[in-house]
């Protein structure tokens, strides 16, 4: 019997696009990359795949794309995606995503409770995504939960300057994450707090961390838990004094109204690194076997080889998670239509598929 997923979209070829479309040839599926650049020399035709240029605001040619596969998997900028979700809706396309922006997840549930035959699983990434997965895999142990705590970094791994940062990920992103409200659970209900407030000291194999609140990361866990867990949220790891200085510059510097400016600036002051590490950190307290019990799960990512190169943490561990999903709807192992919680995906199930496995094989306990 054949999976229910032979041929994938994938809509935007940048720095995890392609890895995604990579990761998918060698999981066994047909990949169809689409981006908005055109290249004489396309690098998926070396990779296994074909490349073809698409403008993402050509609804018709979208849909024209979505009409030629099975699934989609967007790794477009948040705001692109409501139109590929819309439109793998219309055409019965099974839909992945990256996102992390709260009305889009919305807007991509209200889709999945509409008539149709395919599953919609957004948030594959790395927070929200895999980190969810960490967090919910830990809780089910447990006999009843206290709290679930959930922190991940994407840092260089040599840090230079005050804000010991680079933007390895989308500077609009990051942005977006220090300046939206967070969702959170206290006292078991769900409430909206500030962006990088409740700064915490973190300790990972002697590195020292700071840690504060950061927006989307939790993708639906707080609907799933509220009334069942008394504390849950999100934090970014960054070097110490890191959020000091956004701090200064949103609100000192009165650039709050001025993201895209922010994005620009930032991008620029410090560009990418190959030498990033990625930092997972969840840890659930509560009542397990009878006595009150904390279990943590950490772990740091470096970068890896696939497919003959050498890829950044974060651009291997978005993917792999990503694909190691698509994987799980393909084989039947989750379900093939409605809406796909991260936190209903087993860290086992993950770990067992192609792309998954990387993150048994790559990541050492810290």
């Amino acid at each position: 019997m054949g999976r229910m997923i032979e041929t994938v979209a994938v809509f935007g070829l940048g720095k995890v696009g392609e890895l995604v479309a990579l990761m998918l040839v060698e999981s066994g599926f047909t990949v169809k990359g689409y981006d908005a650049a055109a290249r004489q020399d396309p690098v998926g035709a070396r990779a296994g795949f074909d490349r073809f240029q698409l403008d993402v605001s050509d609804t018709a040619g979208i849909r024209q794309a979505l009409d030629q596969v099975d699934a989609v998997v967007s790794c477009l900028p948040y705001h692109a995606n409501i139109a590929v979700a819309e439109a793998a809706h219309a055409t019965g396309t099974h839909y992945f995503d990256l996102t992390e922006d709260v009305p889009t997840t919305q807007r991509v549930m209200e889709l999945s409770q509409l008539d149709g035959d395919s599953a919609f699983v957004p948030q594959c990434g790395l927070a929200p995504g895999l980190i969810g997965i960490v967090g919910a895999s830990i809780a089910v142990t447990f006999d009843s939960i206290k709290s679930i705590e959930l922190k991940v970094g994407a840092l260089p791994q040599n840090p230079t300057g005050l804000l010991g940062y680079a933007f390895n990920w989308s500077a609009e992103g990051v942005v977006n994450e220090y300046l939206n409200d967070c969702e959170v659970l206290r006292s078991g209900h769900r409430q909206m707090v500030p962006a990088m407030t409740e700064k915490e000291r973190v300790v990972i194999g002697g590195i020292e961390l700071e840690a504060a609140l950061t927006s989307g990361g939790l993708g639906t866990m707080c609907q799933t838990y509220e009334g069942r867990v008394n504390r849950l949220d999100y934090k970014t790891l960054r070097y110490p004094g890191h959020f000091k200085q956004m701090h200064f510059l949103f609100d000192e510097l009165g650039l709050r109204d001025e993201r895209e400016l922010v994005g620009r600036v930032l991008q620029d002051a410090k560009p990418p690194v190959s030498d990033d590490i990625v930092y997972l950190h969840a840890a659930v307290e509560g009542v397990k076997e009878g006595l009150a019990f904390r279990e943590n799960y950490v772990r740091g990512y470096l970068p890896t080889d696939v497919g003959g190169r050498r890829w950044r943490a974060i651009s291997w561990t978005t993917a792999a998670s990503a694909v190691a999903v698509v994987e799980l709807v393909a084989e039947g192992r989750l379900p093939g239509t409605g809406f796909v919680r991260q936190e209903d995906i087993a860290l086992t199930d993950l770990k067992s598929t192609n792309a998954g496995r990387l993150f048994a094989e790559a990541g050492e306990p810290r």
